[in-house]
Formats: C-alpha cells, sequence, structure tokens
C-alpha cells in the first residue's frame, strides 16, 4: 500500500463521504456507518452512495452504480475499508476490482476482525494504488460503538443525566418532570434515535413508567434522512435485579422490542417481552457480563437513561464512555436526588477524571458532553 501526502482535493473529496456516511447513524446497526465517493482526476464526482441499513448494497455498491462505466480508472474514496467477505451481501473490494477503480482511498481499517486489512490487501494484489489514513480521527468518531464491540466485545455506552444548576436530578419526592425545557428533550430524542438500545434500571421504571422509544415528532435532524416509517425503535433494557417490575408498564404496549435482565425469570411478565439472567456480583447484577450479553446481541451503542444508584454503579466499575449531562438553570436544595451514588472517597486521587468534548446552550439548559480518561 502506497504513503500518500494526501492532497486538498483528497481532503475535499473524503469530507464528502464522510458526510454521507453519517445519514446511516440511523437505521445502519449493527453495521458501521460507511460512505463512498467515486471522482476522476480533477475531482469530479462520477458517483456516491452510502450504506441504508443492515442486508442492503453497501456503500461503493451505490456509488458504482451511479458512477457506471466511467468508474474505470477513477479513485473511489471510501470512510471504511472495503469488505472482502461474504456476508448478506457480496465483497465489496470485488465490486472495486470489477468496476476497474485505479486508486482506492480508505479513512480507516476495518477493526471487524473478519476485513482488518485483508480488503485493502485484496485491492493492492490486483494492481489498485491503495492507502488508508485520511480524516481517520472523523470516521472513526462515527463509528465508535462498532469499533468498541469489535475491539473489546462491549458497546460504546452513554450516560445522560439531566440536573439543576445545584445539581439535583429529582425532588425528594422523586418529581423530575421536567427539570430541562423542551429543546433539551428534543436533543435526547436525537441520541435515541442514534442509539441501538436505550438501558434503565427497574427503580426509574417504577417511579416514572416511562415510554424510552423515540418520538418521531420531536426529532429534528434526524428527520433530514429517515422517513417515520424507517425510524428504528431502540431495543429497550431494563436491569431488574429483585423482580420489581409489573406488567401494566407502558414500554411494554409501545412498538419495538423490550428486554429485562435479571436474576431469574420474572412469571408475571408477559410472554412477549424477552427476560434474560445473569448472575449477581453481591447484592447486585453483574454490569461486566451485561455488557457481554449486549455485545453479542451486536449492539454497538447503548444509551443509559437511569437513577443515580445504576449510573453511579457503571462509572465506579469504569464501564463508561461518554457522560452527557443537561443542566437547567433551576435549584431543587439539598434535599433533592443526586446525580451518581457511589462510595464515599477518602483521597482526592480516587476521583473519577473526564476531559471535557464540548459544552454549548440548547434552548435555555446547559449541555455538558465530557469523556471519561
Amino acid at each position: 500500500m502506497s504513503a500518500y501526502n494526501f492532497s486538498n482535493l483528497d481532503h475535499h473529496l473524503m469530507s464528502i463521504a464522510l458526510k454521507l456516511a453519517s445519514k446511516g447513524q440511523f437505521t445502519t446497526t449493527p453495521n458501521p456507518n460507511v460512505g463512498c465517493v467515486i471522482a476522476n482526476q480533477n475531482g469530479d464526482v462520477l458517483g456516491q452512495g452510502w450504506h441504508h441499513k443492515a442486508g442492503t448494497p453497501h456503500a461503493e455498491v451505490h456509488a458504482l452504480k451511479q458512477a457506471g462505466d466511467k468508474a474505470l480508472g477513477a479513485t473511489a474514496y471510501v470512510t471504511l475499508e472495503p469488505c472482502s467477505h461474504f456476508g448478506k451481501t457480496p465483497p465489496c473490494a470485488d465490486a472495486l476490482i470489477h468496476a476497474g477503480v485505479k486508486r482506492v482511498v480508505a479513512a480507516m481499517v476495518d477493526p471487524n476482525p473478519k476485513v482488518a486489512g485483508s480488503g485493502l490487501k485484496r485491492l493492492s494484489e490486483q494492481g489498485i494504488d491503495v492507502s488508508h489514513g485520511l480524516m481517520t480521527e472523523q470516521a472513526e468518531l462515527l463509528n465508535r460503538g462498532f469499533i468498541k464491540r469489535m475491539k473489546y466485545n462491549r458497546p460504546w455506552l452513554t450516560v445522560k443525566l439531566a440536573a439543576s444548576l445545584d445539581g439535583k436530578t429529582a425532588l425528594a419526592n422523586g418529581h423530575s418532570q421536567w427539570i430541562t425545557g423542551a429543546a433539551a428533550r428534543s436533543d435526547v430524542q436525537e441520541h435515541r434515535a442514534r442509539s441501538c438500545a436505550i438501558l434503565s434500571g427497574s427503580g426509574t421504571v417504577l417511579a416514572d413508567n416511562p415510554s424510552l422509544n423515540v418520538r418521531y415528532n420531536e426529532l429534528s435532524h434526524a428527520k433530514t434522512w429517515i422517513t417515520e416509517s424507517e425510524l428504528r425503535q431502540p431495543l429497550r433494557i431494563i436491569l431488574d435485579g429483585k423482580n420489581q417490575l409489573t406488567d401494566n408498564l407502558k414500554m411494554f404496549d409501545l412498538d419495538g422490542r423490550n428486554l429485562i435482565i435479571n436474576r431469574k425469570h420474572n412469571p408475571s411478565i408477559r410472554a412477549s417481552v424477552e427476560q434474560v439472567q445473569i448472575n449477581s456480583l453481591g447484592n447486585k447484577l453483574d454490569l461486566q457480563a451485561m455488557l457481554q450479553i449486549l455485545s453479542e446481541r451486536q449492539l454497538n451503542e447503548v444509551w443509559v437513561e437511569a437513577g443515580g444508584r445504576l449510573a453511579g454503579a457503571l462509572v465506579q466499575q469504569d464501564l463508561v464512555d461518554e457522560l452527557i449531562l443537561y443542566q437547567a438553570p433551576k435549584l431543587l436544595g439539598d434535599k433533592g436526588q443526586n446525580l451518581f451514588v457511589m462510595d464515599e472517597l477518602t483521597q482526592m486521587n480516587q476521583a473519577k477524571m473526564l476531559r471535557w468534548s464540548t459544552v454549548r446552550m440548547v434552548g435555555d439548559d446547559l449541555k455538558m458532553v465530557a469523556h471519561f480518561k
């Protein structure tokens, strides 16, 4: 594979491919988001495409179809290494070879062990000029959950919390609707739509009886790419170590699948709701085992909306990748419920350290995104 000092034109065309790839973030799971641009030496775009949904043609196939015979001698810019194995669709590397492209530029190598460089190798062996590493950081951000699952056998975990200015998530009596405004709640819907699953605990579910679904009418950006009929409802996952859940919960009557994770089967829950049993660590469910089960179910990104106990347990066990906090300009007083319930620390060097990613206003509220170091 050739080493390249990528040109401004290369960057421009890959940026188009990345924008195309981002269109798939609401529909492609468990597959990665991929975009492809076919261009000639002058930089004229001959064909472009993006992967829409698992089991349907990949981005390269869409772009090659649009380019037709003009793909001969052209360059393919693809955000992820072309696959080299037969899955639900034929290998994209073979499609590029048969089309006669002269050069392939990939943003990143595929972390899937079934590919992992073999697609680029196959292209190179056929005399195609191959390179990778152009705008890799942007490509990895688009597929952070897929990468996490492939490399570490667990999904990317984002914990979302909403709090008052004095750090309270609810009043002492549990009332929490609504701490944040409509704009923040709409922003949460966008995150839910991009997620493979929404995770919560039985205490939160019993207190709030939430829907934990995506409401299409509250979406903004997602409506640009998907229709209401294309909307994918994330899997709703509830941890219920004490079998506290009852059968009359709102979410059980909504579109989408539900999964209860518990110690032993709860016979009072309707048969249409799946239940999976895992072991305990002490008096709590084994959260590591839970994440492994979610990975085996090919869940790339899990969005956590839970109370302080589950959020705190996930943080203490270093299982959280990202924290998103919506903070409202309200004061609820010292009797309110806290963001995290965690073991007491005795030294400052025991504190969990994060780094800020973004801080911005969403309506009247502050949205802070941080990642654990």
